[in-house]
């Protein structure tokens, strides 16, 4: 219904032909549909004087002189006027020829978007010079009226230059509307467009009292036809702007107000709205077009904030760069071949506590632990991807692409061993293992349950590695895929026995940071046996994710 009315609307009935000429004319159609609207200044003088001869007899000659002169002038004022319009016009030349990036888009929707404002500037005091003194003064002479007619012409004169920059004004902005739609899909979001402007409250009270003024001279001239003098001109004129700016002024302003308050209000909520307060409402007020605005940004509003609360519920279980990237791209993200790190952190002795704790205090402890490891995932550029038990498999490299995936694991892993020491000494110990390499990433799942997960090789060998610390003493251990990949040496690393992982052909050489040595362990023969039983362990909890 709502778009049956604007369709049907004087608006909604000029734009489709101004969009369908705009389609058939392309880059062309600034310039000509300016032309065109240019054109309409010739009318208005004709009006104008059709509007003098209401007040002042006139002969044939007399009154073809006055035409043919006040024409030429308006000629000569529109092929200075369109040569204007065309400078203003040019910043906009590069998007309209097909250059579409963000700086073309900006320039021309700067140029088109202020184009009324603009060319009102530059020409509103050539316009009086050109239009308005000239035909004053023409028709007095021509006439032979005394020197006061002059100045009742120039108020005369000025009525009819009013109406037609008016005029011209708000048609130069419609004609350009086609352009400026097409124009605003070309700009980013959020882009500073800082185009010229001309407030809303200015457009109304500047426009309203001149049209009364208007409407009231004529209606005085046509009610006394062949009767009224030029005297009579003057004194509607001003009995007009008195009316105009004393009692309609009034109704002036209050239409005015109703229509800009409602807007000023939802110009205050939508900044409230950026700013993340989705709570706002804006009070619905009337029963025009300006309260069913408010309401449906009410509508909008609440529907927002349902998005943002599943939006914080979503990311509170999976990583929030994921879930915006679920939100953006859908919830299959299709597996990816990506080189990562990965990152195991388990608390050692854990399985001891649990078995004499509570089941709270069990899931109290966990919770106090993760809540210090998270952030720090997070901060370096890597996410939680899963959470087994008393064990965390942090991914770097997925799904964002990082080329330093590899300093940001292992500087994490650093970070986490000396927060744990800091807010737990000696009750609670880590270990963390760590590894790189290719791993599949993407979601996986079925029956309307998906889990965005990494799966290869490198995920086992993380765990793997992490029980190997139970062996060495360490609280951190690196791989040597991990260590060629380091472009900084992070204190530098101290190697320990190579181990038989299980799935590899070969032994693989491990690394402890310098940096931890002092808290760990005099390092000896590693028990491959209790190696492969406490990775066995943990891969059962991995389940899927290697």
């Amino acid at each position: 219904m709502k778009t049956w009315k604007r369709e049907i609307s004087p608006m909604g009935l000029m734009r489709k032909p101004l969009r369908w000429t705009y389609g058939k004319l392309g880059r062309r159609y600034p310039r000509l549909a300016l032309v065109a609207q240019f054109q309409l200044g010739h009318i208005v003088v004709l009006g104008g004087v059709g509007l003098l001869s209401l007040y002042q007899a006139l002969s044939t000659r007399q009154l073809v002189a006055i035409v043919v002169f006040s024409q030429a002038v308006v000629l000569i004022e529109n092929a200075i006027g369109l040569r204007v319009a065309f400078r203003l016009l040019a910043p906009a030349d590069p998007w309209l020829r097909g250059q579409r990036d963000q700086r073309t888009s900006v320039a021309a929707w700067q140029a088109l978007a202020g184009l009324p404002v603009r060319f009102l500037r530059n020409r509103s005091r050539m316009a009086l010079a050109l239009n308005l003194v000239p035909v004053a003064l023409f028709i007095t002479l021509e006439l032979g009226l005394p020197w006061y007619g002059f100045l009742i012409l120039l108020a005369g004169a000025g009525v009819v230059l009013a109406y037609g920059i008016i005029l011209r004004f708000f048609i130069m902005e419609l004609i350009m509307r086609p352009v400026l739609e097409r124009v605003s899909g070309d700009l980013p979001l959020g882009v500073d467009i800082g185009a010229v402007r001309m407030p809303l409250g200015i457009k109304l009270l500047a426009t309203l009292p001149v049209i009364n003024v208007i409407t009231g001279v004529i209606v005085s001239g046509l009610s006394h036809p062949g009767q009224a003098h030029l005297s009579n001109l003057g004194v509607d004129i001003l009995v007009t702007l008195a009316v105009a700016f004393t009692i309609s002024f009034e109704l002036t302003v209050l239409l005015s107000r109703s229509i800009l308050e409602p807007i000023h209000d939802l110009g205050e909520a939508t900044e409230r709205v950026k700013a993340g307060d989705y709570d706002v409402r804006v009070p619905v007020i009337s029963t025009d077009e300006t309260g069913e605005l408010a309401a449906s940004f009410n509508e909008m509003v609440v529907g927002l904030g349902e998005r943002e609360r599943l939006h914080e519920a979503f990311a509170a279980f999976v990583d929030p760069a994921l879930a915006d990237r679920v939100i953006e791209e859908g919830a299959h993200l299709a597996g990816e071949d990506v080189e990562v790190t990965v990152l195991f952190v388990d608390i050692r002795g854990f399985t001891a506590f649990a078995e004499r704790s509570s089941a709270s205090e069990v899931v109290r402890r966990l919770n106090g632990f993760y809540e210090r490891i998270v952030p720090i995932l997070i901060r370096r550029g890597g996410h939680a991807n899963k959470f087994v038990g008393d064990g965390l498999l942090g991914v770097f490299g997925a799904p964002d692409r990082r080329p330093d995936h590899a300093d940001c694991a292992v500087g994490a892993a650093l970070e986490i061993v000396e927060i744990v020491r800091r807010a737990y000494g000696e009750e609670l110990r880590i270990g963390i293992g760590v590894s790189s390499g290719p791993v599949m990433a993407g979601t996986i799942g079925g029956g309307g349950r998906l889990e965005f997960t990494v799966i290869g090789d490198t995920v086992n060998t993380a765990s793997r590695v992490e029980a190997v610390t139970r062996q060495t003493g360490d609280e951190l251990l690196i791989t040597e895929a991990t260590r060629c990949l380091l472009e900084r040496d992070h204190g530098g690393w101290e190697p320990r026995p190579t181990v038989q992982l299980k799935g590899k052909a070969e032994r693989v050489q491990l690394y402890a940071p310098r940096a931890l040595l002092p808290a760990a362990a005099e390092v000896g023969e590693v028990d491959q046996a209790r190696v492969e039983a406490d990775a066995a362990r943990t891969e059962v909890g991995l389940g899927g994710a290697g």
